[in-house]
This record gives structure tokens, C-alpha cells and sequence, in this order.
């Protein structure tokens, strides 16, 4: 018997230890999503200190031409790392070559420019259409490999911009976030095996990290930072994730002035027929993080097509408006399928919000309605102080939401505690408490 018991051990021990991380959809999650070894910037070539070529500590100085010499000579030498070291530097739009990398010391700030003209107008992509607007601050375009480290800043220099926008705002308040002319702190794309870690990215005026077209995206550390007041900071999403695969995000501090996490991907009545610049976004994991302040913690939408094998996990939240937000456009053809939240501790205002989405949608002469689907939702292993648990408009005639599973929730509400479970097709419910109240 003892032998038995012994052997029956053995095999529960190492069928935990064999045990793989699994999507949503059931499918073994790459190894690659566990190798987590820092990066040493000492092994990506020759550096090159900006002071040593020219560049001065000057924060009133705007040295974008200075600063892009510097990268122009790394790329031309056989790439290495561009290097801002202690100080303040201002500068406009600077674009990464093939081969190049970023590393801001500590103490060191890259400060961007608050006027508008010095930053270069390209052919970019802006809220799931692609458009000529201003470029980033930090841009890496077709850079495999880029990395951007250090334990310094990049500041945005965002204040002018946001009192800006709001003047305009109040003078029209239909005003498009594209009509205030404003640049993003970073812009990566079409870049494979990119590397984010460590530094601290505050202030932008508009999105702080937009991922564009990217596979194998490694963001950790960070700590990523816009206001709330006194002059609100709008647009300001920590990480916009836009027709990516394979994205790691973990370890990171998010308070911002809208979404933390939101993946994008494209909008529009006839946005499925663009598969040049439109598309999905697939396999992607935010694990270990922490919430300050953010409109939501993870946000489909609102420019967004398909999103597969998502998962938000192990994170702290201090004070969302919301945990899960699918924004429901009804104007474009959205399919949110595979997602996990789980691991999650803290206040938000509300635990799931699903409404359509009305602001600027354009049917462009289309009749009918796009219709929109959302299934295999999981919520679990949750403990939340919230004012609303289940913030869910049913809208059959826009959309529908099927195979929906709370599990182990334990949510005390302050205003609206009910769930409708007649709003989802095949809705589970295992061991969820409202209020110290299983609900059934």
C-alpha cells in the first residue's frame, strides 16, 4: 500500500512538474514567454555616449539633428547602442536605424519638444487607419532586434499639448483626437524581437508605446506614467498593442489618463479587406503587474478586429474604471475570442464592461450593421472592491457574447452587485461570491 501511495506521489509530482502554460484556447504557450534574462547592453556592440559627439547638457537647447547624427553614425559603423547619459536633452522626432539601440542612463531624461513642428510628419498609423500624422519621439522602424533599456526617462514634455487639446475640446467638443496635433513618446514597427526594459516613460502627449505590426515583444519594468489632474492627460495609453503576435508584458507600472493595455488593429465597415495594415493580434500575456490610475486595465478597442489567446494575469490594481473593457464598435466587425483575466487583487469601479462603442463611428455609406461577437471569456481566481461587477449592455441586434466562465470571484459591489447571465450564451458560474453571496 505504502509503495503505492509512493508511486502514486511520484507520478501527481512530476506531472506538476511537466506541466505546460496553457492559452486559452488550449494550446501549449511557448517557451519563449518564459525566458526572462535581462538585458546586457554591454553585449550589443560599440557605445555611443551623445556628449562625446557633440550633443550638450542643455535642457533648452533642441538638438534632434545632433542626436540623429549620432544614430546616423552608429547605423553606418555596423549599429551599436546610443547611449543618453546623465542630464537633460531636448529634442524632436528621432528615428532608429537597423542594427542601433537605445540605452537612457539614470539620471539622464530624453525630453521631447512641446512644439509640434519638430516633429517630422511621415506616413505612419493613428487609431486603426494609416494615414500621414507626426512621428514619435523614439521611433524604430523595421528595427529587428531593437532594444530600449536603461533606468533613465523619456518625458514627453506633454503639458502644452493637453491644454491644447482641451481648449479645443471645449471650443468643439465633437473634436477627433487626431485634429489636436500631437506625438506619441514611442512608435515601434514592423519590428521583430524588440526589447523594452526598465526605463521610465512619462508625460506624453498622445499614446506612450504603440507596437505596430510586431512579433516577439519583450516589455518589462517599465514604469509608465501621464496624469489625471491637475490637466488631464488624454490619449495617454500606456501600451497600445496594434496587429502584434507574441507580446510579454510584465513586471510594469501603469497609471495613465485612459486604457493601460489596449490592443488595436484596425475600424471600419470594410477594415476586414485591408489585410495589408489591418489584422489580429495573437498570443499575448501581461503578467505581474501593477495599476494606479487607467481608464481600464486591459481594453479591446476601440480600433480593433480580431484578438486570440489573450491573457491579463497576477497583477495588482489600485484604482481602474475598469478591469476588462470590450469596446464594441458599431461601425466595424470585431471578434474578442480567448481571453483569460485571472490573479487579479484590488478597486476598479467596474469588473466587466461591454457597450457599444458610438464615439466617431463612420458606417461610411455601408446599410447594414457590422455585426460583432465575443466567447470564451474567463474570469477567475479574482478578489475586487468594485462599484459595479457586471457593467454589460446586452445588444443582441450589435453583438453577442458566448461561453462566458466566472470562477472563484470573491467581488463585493458598492452599487450594482447583479449579473445577468441571460446576457451571455452558455454563461458558467463556479464558486462566485458578490457580497459574501454565491450567486447562481
Amino acid at each position: 500500500m505504502k509503495k503505492c501511495m509512493f508511486a502514486l506521489l511520484l507520478l501527481v509530482c512530476g506531472m506538476h512538474a511537466n506541466a505546460k502554460d496553457l492559452w486559452p484556447d488550449g494550446t501549449v504557450v511557448s517557451e519563449w514567454f518564459a525566458k526572462t534574462k535581462r538585458l546586457d547592453v554591454n553585449a550589443l556592440g560599440k557605445q555611443y555616449v551623445i556628449t562625446d559627439y557633440g550633443v550638450k547638457q542643455d535642457s533648452t537647447l533642441l538638438q534632434t539633428v545632433q542626436i540623429q547624427n549620432v544614430i546616423d553614425n552608429a547605423a553606418a559603423n555596423g549599429g551599436g547602442v546610443v547611449v543618453i547619459p546623465k542630464g537633460t536633452f531636448l529634442s524632436g522626432s528621432l528615428f532608429f536605424k537597423p542594427g542601433t539601440h537605445l540605452y537612457v542612463q539614470k539620471g539622464a531624461v530624453l525630453k521631447g519638444s512641446d512644439f509640434i513642428g519638430d516633429f517630422k510628419l511621415i506616413d505612419t498609423r493613428m487609431e486603426g487607419q494609416n494615414l500621414k500624422y507626426f512621428a514619435a519621439l523614439v521611433n524604430a522602424i523595421d528595427c529587428d532586434g531593437f532594444t530600449l533599456s536603461g533606468e533613465g526617462t523619456i518625458n514627453g514634455n506633454g503639458l502644452r499639448y493637453w491644454k491644447q487639446f482641451w481648449i479645443r475640446r471645449k471650443y468643439n467638443s465633437q473634436c477627433p483626437n487626431l485634429d489636436e496635433m500631437r506625438p506619441r513618446l514611442v512608435f515601434i514597427q514592423g519590428s521583430d524581437d524588440v526589447q523594452l526594459e526598465g526605463v521610465r516613460l512619462m508625460n506624453s502627449p498622445f499614446w506612450t508605446t504603440h507596437l505596430y505590426q510586431c512579433n516577439r515583444i519583450k516589455i518589462s519594468g517599465l514604469h509608465i506614467f501621464a496624469p489625471a489632474a491637475p490637466v488631464m492627460a488624454p490619449s495617454s495609453d500606456a501600451i497600445d498593442i496594434d496587429v502584434c503576435a507574441d507580446v510579454h508584458v510584465s513586471n510594469c507600472y501603469f497609471s495613465v489618463n485612459d486604457d493601460a493595455i489596449a490592443l488595436k488593429g484596425g475600424k471600419g465597415p470594410w477594415a476586414h479587406q485591408d489585410t495589408v495594415n489591418n489584422g489580429e493580434n495573437r498570443n499575448i500575456i501581461i503578467e505581474d503587474c501593477t495599476y494606479g490610475f487607467c481608464h481600464s486595465m486591459l481594453t479591446c478597442g476601440s480600433e480593433s478586429l480580431h484578438n486570440y489567446n489573450i491573457v491579463l494575469r497576477n497583477c495588482e490594481v489600485k484604482d481602474a474604471a475598469r478591469m476588462l473593457w470590450l469596446k464594441m464598435r458599431p461601425d466595424t466587425e470585431q471578434n474578442y475570442e480567448y481571453i483569460t483575466v485571472e490573479g487579479i487583487r484590488g478597486n476598479v469601479h467596474s469588473m466587466l464592461y461591454v457597450k457599444p462603442w458610438t464615439q466617431f463611428f463612420d458606417l461610411k455609406g455601408r446599410k447594414d450593421v457590422p455585426y460583432s461577437r465575443s466567447s470564451n471569456v474567463t474570469l477567475r481566481n479574482i478578489k475586487l472592491n468594485c462599484k459595479v461587477v457586471f457593467d454589460v449592455q446586452s445588444a443582441l441586434d450589435q453583438y453577442s457574447l458566448k461561453d462566458f466562465t466566472f470562477k472563484d470571484l470573491e467581488v463585493t459591489a458598492s452599487d450594482r452587485p447583479e449579473i445577468h447571465i441571460d446576457y451571455v450564451e452558455n454563461f458558467t458560474l463556479k464558486n462566485t461570491k458578490v457580497n459574501g453571496e454565491k450567486v447562481k
